[in-house]
């Protein structure tokens, strides 16, 4: 935990505090429910500067203010995106950046009703006394003073993802996951005292040869811890919104796993781990393919039908935005906005439980990375 941040909310007394919340209480559960409304999802355009330049570098194109500006306007002037997707997050340059004619991109998706939102960790470091490659969010350090400053440029919701991986020596650690449940919810608790619904991501990576029962059984651990976390802290869990893998077998798996299996797995995951005041649950891609996530998606809903309290949708990036920037390539819009809607549309009826395998045109190339950050 950062140096000052595990009583970062006790500079204030406890009334002023407890004061902050109820004031956004209404705004928060609002928000929270607009989010996830049934059939739409979120984008998430989030990617650092660094990781926005892997992605031009695939399409031979130099990573510039200029050409993140063009593509972000790109996805900011889809039209009819705001039918499919109802929030946004952005990058801090995004947020408070303007298009070629001083218009803010965060109101052009605003002028939709698609509600903008802001990534706020600031990446994972090693962690002390955990298993190899074991990591803990950083961002507490003034976090407080830029969310208020992320709710006065216009945003209401935002982002922290926590790291954890499924190893044979034992991770994750009991240290990993209690350490990234109290960043998640520290920031939670902070965000919403400034008014930003906080997407709690505890995204555990699919690297790994572990089946997928492995995976359920890690999943369900981690998210008792979250859950514990975040009542300690105090967070109106009516105003939050969970974003967690699915959950699959380790990427490495030999063995076959059906969407059925997927779908099935997952939501009895979440029902034994989530609490039903949780108003939306919204699946991260975590590597899989463009049509692999909307076929996940789909299977999830189909599963969950009558058994689960939450609106299960979608908050995507690469399984997104993939086919986007092949068919932009750096200059035609409208081959990249046409590629944007089709996934937009395909996973808005996956969460729907109503998508039709190969409906919709995708890239079938993996987006699996090892070990991915961004």
């Amino acid at each position: 935990m950062e140096t000052g941040d595990l009583n970062s909310l006790g500079e204030r007394p406890p009334l002023v505090i407890a004061m902050a919340l109820e004031a956004f209480r209404e705004e928060l559960m609002a928000s929270a429910a607009a989010i996830a409304c049934p059939g739409k999802g979120l984008l998430a355009a989030d990617e650092s500067t660094g990781t926005i330049g892997k992605r031009f570098a695939a399409i031979a194109l130099d990573n510039t203010e200029d050409h993140r500006r063009a593509y972000r306007t790109l996805l900011a002037t889809a039209g009819g995106l705001e039918q499919f997707i109802s929030g946004v997050i952005l990058y801090e340059e995004t947020l408070f950046q303007d298009t070629d004619d001083g218009t803010p991109i965060l109101e052009l998706f605003r002028r939709v009703g698609v509600v903008p939102g802001i990534k706020v960790d600031q990446g994972v470091q090693p962690l002390a006394g955990g298993l190899a490659g074991e990591t803990w969010c950083t961002g507490l350090s003034g976090l407080q003073q830029r969310a208020a400053r992320y709710y006065a440029r216009g945003a209401r919701f935002a982002k922290w993802r926590a790291v954890l991986r499924i190893t044979a020596e034992g991770a994750p650690s009991e240290l990993a996951v209690r350490e990234n449940a109290w960043g998640l919810a520290r920031y939670a608790r902070t965000v919403q005292e400034e008014g930003l619904v906080p997407i709690v991501e505890p995204e555990i990576l699919m690297d790994g040869d572990h089946p997928i029962e492995t995976t359920a059984l890690v999943q369900e651990r981690v998210l008792r811890q979250v859950y514990a976390a975040l009542a300690e802290n105090g967070v109106l869990l009516e105003g939050t919104l969970l974003k967690p893998s699915m959950t699959t077998a380790g990427a490495a798996h030999g063995g076959e796993q059906t969407p059925q299996q997927v779908g099935e797995a997952t939501v009895r995951t979440l029902r034994r781990s989530v609490p039903a005041s949780v108003p939306g649950i919204l699946f991260l891609s975590g590597g899989l393919g463009e049509e692999e996530a909307s076929v996940y998606l789909d299977a999830i809903n189909r599963a969950a039908d009558r058994q689960a309290p939450w609106n299960l949708g979608f908050s995507f990036g690469r399984a997104l935005q993939h086919s986007c920037l092949q068919q932009w390539g750096g200059h035609d819009r409208a081959a990249g906005q046409g590629a944007l809607l089709a996934r937009a549309q395909a996973n808005s009826e996956a969460s729907l439980g109503a998508y039709r395998a190969g409906s919709q045109p995708s890239n079938d190339e993996s987006l699996f990375v090892a070990g991915y950050v961004y």
